[in-house]
């Protein structure tokens, strides 16, 4: 980036979306989501926000030593508070595409967690609200016609398939659709010393085809499809975008110079000329 550049503003280059995952630590304070917005439309009026709910709402406080479920998840009412004053900060700009609610793999298909969805969906009614889940015990016809019953995006997801994790998906519950790439590193997955290693995968031309198939099957039944690439070790998610940016458009687009200079496998889809942007 040029020194004074804004990291918002840089991607607004290149990509059309940004999936916020500060919110899921943090809330988002709201004097801070109107400057993403403002830096995001200076140099893209098509760009849009999805934020990752807090993990207030999604997982167990101490959740790496216990399971997270409906008795585990505790909320508060100021949670609830200060994680809608973030978000309104860009939902009262247009630019909140969708709201993504991520349960971690021991969340199973269980009557008390649909009651504590069911408490979930009209606490965040007013926003365009997908649900992540990664057990398997999901993918099942009931649970899909109860998203669509509710009018909640379910959430198609590429994981480590270790156990009862979900396999790859295409499914469409709502106008909006969503597919999130986590990569593929089954050996650093549970066992990374270092929680950003189990992000440390790169998938290939090859491996991204079925997942064009399966966006474009997802796209051709909704009002809007967001693509989020997770494996984010040393900028590999940009490069997988912008390479599904490319297989989907059938065209060359822009990249960032020193990407590309580090991730050869660009150089065949990088726009030629550096002047152009989007």
């Amino acid at each position: 980036m040029k020194k004074q550049q804004h990291p918002v503003e840089y991607l607004a280059q290149y990509f059309d979306l940004i999936e916020i995952n500060t919110s899921f630590y943090g809330h988002i304070k709201p004097e801070v989501g109107k400057i993403w917005v403002q830096k995001a439309l200076a140099v893209n009026p098509e760009f849009v926000f999805t934020a990752k709910l807090n993990r207030a709402f999604t997982h167990s406080p101490i959740a790496t030593v216990e399971s997270t479920s409906a008795t585990t998840i505790k909320p508060t009412n100021e949670d609830e508070m200060l994680a809608k004053q973030g978000l309104d900060s860009i939902a009262e700009a247009g630019r909140l595409g969708a709201l993504l609610a991520q349960f971690p793999v021991s969340f199973k298909n269980t009557d008390e967690n649909r009651a504590y969805l069911d408490a979930l969906m009209q606490r965040f009614h007013d926003y365009p609200l997908v649900v992540e889940i990664r057990h398997a015990s999901w993918n099942v016809e009931e649970a899909l016609r109860y998203f669509a019953e509710k009018g909640v995006a379910f959430c198609n997801i590429d994981q480590p398939k270790l156990g009862r994790a979900l396999g790859a998906t295409e499914h469409v519950t709502s106008p909006i659709g969503y597919v999130r790439l986590h990569g593929r590193n089954y050996e650093q997955w549970f066992e990374a010393q270092r929680v950003h290693d189990r992000y440390n995968y790169l998938y290939s031309e090859k491996q991204l085809e079925p997942w064009k198939q399966k966006i474009e099957s997802v796209a051709a039944r909704t009002k809007v499809t967001f693509v989020v690439t997770n494996n984010h070790f040393e900028g590999k998610a940009a490069v997988n975008a912008l390479q599904l940016k490319s297989m989907i458009g059938g065209t060359r687009v822009p990249a960032p110079e020193s990407l590309v200079k580090h991730y050869p496998e660009l150089e065949a889809i990088a726009e030629k000329d550096p002047s152009r942007r989007l």
